[in-house]
């Protein structure tokens, strides 16, 4: 099944476009640009990890590029502060673009009740972001993305939405079929106090935009790109110390608890794990070259920093011209 893009409001465009209004470098190889977004109606952070050599660039040099995107808290320091990738020998020859995302934005162009405007996420990242890096920081236009949680689906859906931006993808614990269990949408952002309805609309009425930005209904936008799914199933797993209490109880997820075992400690990552198999399998279907690592394990740090690594060397071939 095929899904027609682009029937919601596209973001308000500016008379001003995107520009990068400071530079802060934080390390030897770590940036931090703060970007003036018209997508964002503010500004939005950015934090490059750079490659060697990249110091004395000149211009028309390039390098090959892996996005990294975080979770639903949206903090672009998410893969230094917690993995600290900038002692990784593997990314010493890539530039690494990690953008900020608004909190619990989904990596999409909000809806706003029909009115569009901001945050234009998915406008911010791939129609502001990705321009500036190519043009002053040495981005090349062999690109790989990867995330975590929503992340991972922002990973996945980038993937589908441009087709042939990025010739790899890889999701760890991503949102990745929103519409199969639309209550770990709207359930999670009720608790945080997100207005949920503000980014698709409602699930039933506005069906459309939910498909629009599902990847399962996406999935043959995906061939010719290199998709990797990684997911728990919720249960304790390797590196989940002893006595690792349940995840929060969410009161919009308690109607799913009854689909799992009672060994799940982590809804989250059970029904996150039932989403990545069900867009695995429809990625198959619609020959997709798609990988796939299902494992015993929570919603944790510990497991995308292994699935992180256990992936860069693909990632980085897909990255690399000469692939």
């Amino acid at each position: 099944m095929s899904v027609e893009t682009g029937n919601h409001p596209a973001p308000s465009r500016s008379v001003h476009p995107a520009r990068v209004i400071e530079e802060k470098r934080i390390g030897p190889r770590q940036l931090d640009l703060t970007i003036s977004s018209p997508a964002l109606a503010g500004t939005g952070k950015v934090r490059l990890l750079t490659p060697d050599g990249w110091a004395a660039r000149r211009p028309g040099d390039r390098w090959p590029v892996l996005y990294l995107l975080p979770d639903g808290e949206g903090d672009y320091r998410t893969y230094t502060r917690d993995y600290h990738i900038e002692k990784w020998p593997e990314l010493r020859k890539t530039l690494v673009v990690m953008p900020q995302m608004p909190f619990y934005g989904f990596y999409s162009n909000w809806w706003n009740a029909g009115e569009g405007g901001a945050p234009a996420v998915e406008s911010f990242h791939l129609d502001e972001v990705r321009p500036l890096v190519e043009r002053q920081y040495g981005a090349g236009r062999q690109r790989a993305v990867a995330g975590q949680s929503q992340g991972g689906y922002g990973a996945v859906k980038y993937a589908a939405r441009r087709p042939g931006m990025f010739r790899a993808a890889a999701s760890f614990s991503g949102f990745l079929h929103p519409l199969q269990y639309p209550e770990a949408v709207s359930g999670g952002a009720e608790y945080l106090g997100v207005p949920w309805r503000k980014i698709w609309g409602d699930p039933v009425r506005q069906r459309h935009i939910w498909q629009e930005n599902d990847p399962y209904y996406l999935a043959e936008r995906l061939r010719g790109t290199r998709v990797h799914m990684a997911s728990g199933d919720g249960t304790p797993g390797a590196l989940d110390p002893p006595g690792t209490e349940p995840d929060p109880e969410i009161p919009g997820l308690k109607g799913l608890a009854p689909l799992y075992p009672d060994e799940v400690i982590s809804l989250t990552e059970a029904v996150l794990g039932d989403e990545s198999r069900a867009v695995a399998r429809r990625l198959q279907e619609s020959g997709v070259s798609v990988t796939t690592h299902f494992y015993r394990g929570t919603h944790s740090p510990p497991y995308w920093e292994r699935e992180l690594r256990r992936t860069l060397p693909l990632l980085a071939a897909h990255a690399n011209p000469n692939h």
